[in-house]
């Protein structure tokens, strides 16, 4: 039998409602929360399981007694169609961020890749409600990006949402020697359309990028940057360089006797090894 039990709810405006799967410890442990944020093409199913039916860190969070929170961004997988998703602004997804947050309290924000942003402006906004950020290959905030002109080949046309293809899935997400390969196709059935105004704005195209204000606001939050030395688009620098500016703590894999993972570590084989590593970091704060 479990030692949780799951319910499910919605929070935020319509329509850019945010789905959320609540994995509720039996025993009331008192720990902190935890919301656990996909990155681009992907939903909160990336939590929940690995793609070759291992368990995910959602279920093995909730079994340690942390009360966890599974999203789908919305117009993202469970959360439902909005209109115009092409042009569908990160600014939809930290408003619903923060409506959750501000249901079930302050918590820990886990991000991953694309949400990496989400984090940096939920805790920038309303820093009472973030008890500590742990950032897996984490998008930086746009002051540490250059200005990208329209007509970079680096930029997305925003008259239709962007499709991962199965080659750059293969190159990007699924390269490292923990992957799972034989699941490989479980997995890439379960990557859908993200928009391109997001994806813009995370490149930081024509300046739209989300910049943070003031990085002071967020010293006195624990930050922790982890990083695989597999994952092809987030090299050492890059992100040791994000937890540099908001003075967080940043861990490189190999490092701590977790070598040979990319960019999907919650995925790969290994993945409660990291779980436990960054549980251990919250420990180290108080958390």
């Amino acid at each position: 039998m479990n030692s949780y039990t799951e319910t499910e709810f919605f929070v935020g405006a319509i329509p850019y409602q945010m789905y959320v799967q609540y994995y509720r410890p039996s025993q009331d442990q008192n720990l902190v929360p935890i919301v656990l944020l996909h990155g681009a093409f992907h939903t909160g199913t990336c939590f929940v399981k690995t793609p070759d039916n291992r368990q995910g860190w959602a279920a093995y969070l909730a079994e340690l007694g942390y009360p966890t929170y599974i999203v789908d961004w919305p117009g993202h997988g469970r959360s439902g169609c909005v209109p115009n998703f092409p042009v569908m602004s990160y600014q939809r997804v930290i408003n619903a961020t923060v409506a959750l947050l501000q249901r079930i309290g302050p918590a820990v924000i886990l991000t991953h890749s694309m949400s990496g942003v989400v984090g940096w402006q939920t805790a920038q906004t309303h820093p009472k409600l973030v008890k500590a950020i742990i950032g897996i290959a984490p998008s930086p905030p746009a002051n540490l990006l250059p200005v990208i002109t329209k007509n970079s080949s680096l930029a997305f046309p925003e008259d239709r949402p962007r499709i991962q293809s199965r080659e750059d899935a293969k190159k990007y997400f699924t390269n490292s020697d923990t992957f799972p390969q034989e699941a490989f196709e479980n997995y890439f059935c379960s990557l859908i359309p993200e928009s391109a105004r997001m994806s813009n704005e995370l490149r930081n195209v024509e300046g739209q990028g989300l910049y943070i204000g003031d990085p002071q606001i967020l010293y006195s939050i624990p930050i922790c940057v982890i990083t695989g030395d597999q994952d092809p688009r987030h090299p050492r620098e890059t992100d040791a360089k994000t937890a540099k500016y908001f003075r967080g703590d940043f861990i490189w894999l190999p490092e701590v006797g977790l070598p040979d993972h990319g960019h999907l570590p919650m995925l790969e084989h290994g993945n409660l090894a990291i779980a436990d590593l960054f549980i251990n970091w919250l420990h180290s704060k108080g958390l």
